[in-house]
């Protein structure tokens, strides 16, 4: 094949329905692929593992190319997003230890298994809503109300206009997929300085009526005589706002029509519900939440015998690594419920930059695919899944059910 054929393309038609394929091309004939775009594409398990662990950047403006994806970074950096950019996700050591280990005092385990009594409850209103109506979107009924609901208690936030939060926020995860619309760039700036100025207001109320939720530790949590300044709580809020409820609806979603489309393995399920802590994990490999990451390289790393330059700018496929048959064995493409060895998948990433609120993911994830699976043995296909169109946060936007 050649080097445009093999190249890494998510614009290519129906990649966002289905971009398995694509990563399967991918890893057979380019797996270390140095982009004609300017920027390196990493696929296969092993290769992505080993990015991840090797303590490269992830500050976009360290990197020395001058491809699509840089300037993305570049002109939503200066178009005012620089503050959000602030938040543990985008920042190295030692920026990242100080401000993870900040948040981390207020996202202990303890605080999140205390929360499932709360999930639920909040799982069971929604099933109750869906037996009720019998036919319903999950996505709108049960995916996104759930962890939207879990991260809004959890961070205390005042009465205020969800709906609109909800917009902003589907908004700024589009700064996470590629995007060459300077006008899509110039919305997207403006949804940050919005959502800014949001939770600069939430903030600002709760300094005057703290209480016992995350939003009040954070803003009192200390390490060693440090705080969070005020920016960078804006930035650690919008994260946990953010990615605090925008990746748990894709696992859900993503879940529930990865069981729809194996009766097998939504019948063994229903069979044997203790294996839904399993099933998460496998739902995790299968359709990861977040598809990919990226890393700069700041010493030269060598991958399957090609140096990546210092500089580089690198995205790694988690949806592919999770997908790698070399590692996962021939059936790796397909779902496996029982597979032994699913969590070590890649979907909440490895090393430093393991996703904090895996442990709030994996809670509410499973105890909606319990109650869900138990409550609907029935369940099935309404109609046809529309893809929300991204990239990264793949997942659907409406996924119509009957009960």
């Amino acid at each position: 094949m050649t080097e445009m054929e093999t190249a890494f393309n998510p614009f290519e038609p129906g990649f966002t329905d289905d971009p398995y394929p694509a990563y399967r091309r991918l890893r057979e004939h380019d797996p270390v692929q140095d982009h004609p775009l300017g920027f390196w594409v990493l696929s296969d398990y092993e290769d992505v593992v080993a990015l991840l662990r090797a303590g490269h950047s992830v500050d976009s403006r360290l990197s020395t190319g001058e491809g699509a994806a840089q300037e993305q970074y570049a002109l939503l950096e200066r178009d005012g997003l620089n503050v959000l950019n602030l938040s543990m996700l985008d920042r190295d050591p030692p920026d990242h230890t100080r401000l993870r280990s900040l948040v981390s005092k207020v996202f202990t385990p303890r605080s999140i298994a205390a929360l499932e009594p709360e999930v639920t409850g909040l799982v069971d209103a929604s099933l109750d809503r869906i037996a009720a109506a019998g036919q319903v979107d999950l996505v709108e009924e049960l995916a996104f109300p759930l962890p939207f609901a879990v991260i809004s208690n959890m961070l205390g936030m005042p009465p205020t206009d969800h709906v609109r939060i909800r917009e902003l926020s589907g908004m700024l995860v589009r700064s996470l997929e590629p995007v060459f619309d300077p006008e899509a760039l110039k919305e997207i700036s403006d949804a940050g300085t919005e959502m800014t100025g949001v939770i600069r207001e939430l903030i600002e109320w709760k300094r005057a009526h703290p209480a016992d939720d995350l939003l009040s530790a954070l803003i009192a949590a200390e390490d060693e005589g440090d705080r969070l300044d005020d920016d960078e709580l804006v930035a650690q809020v919008a994260l946990l706002y953010v990615a605090g409820h925008e990746t748990t609806v894709n696992l859900i979603a993503n879940g529930t029509i990865a069981l729809l489309r194996d009766p097998n393995q939504l019948a063994l399920l229903g069979e044997r519900p203790e294996l839904t802590a399993n099933a998460v994990e496998e739902f995790l490999r299968y359709d990861s939440p977040v598809q990919q990451t990226r890393r700069i390289i700041l010493k030269p790393h060598v991958a399957q015998g090609r140096e990546i330059p210092v500089g580089a700018f690198v995205i790694a496929c988690l949806a592919s690594a999770n997908r790698d048959e070399k590692f996962w064995g021939p059936d790796a493409g397909k779902l496996r419920i029982d597979r032994e060895n699913a969590r070590q998948h890649v979907a909440f990433s490895v090393g430093p930059h393991h996703c904090l609120g895996a442990a709030l993911a994996r809670l509410e994830g499973r105890v909606a695919f319990e109650r869900l699976v138990r409550r609907f043995p029935g369940l099935a296909f309404a109609g046809e899944v529309e893809w929300n169109g991204r990239i990264n946060l793949r997942g659907p936007a409406r996924l119509p059910v009957a009960v």
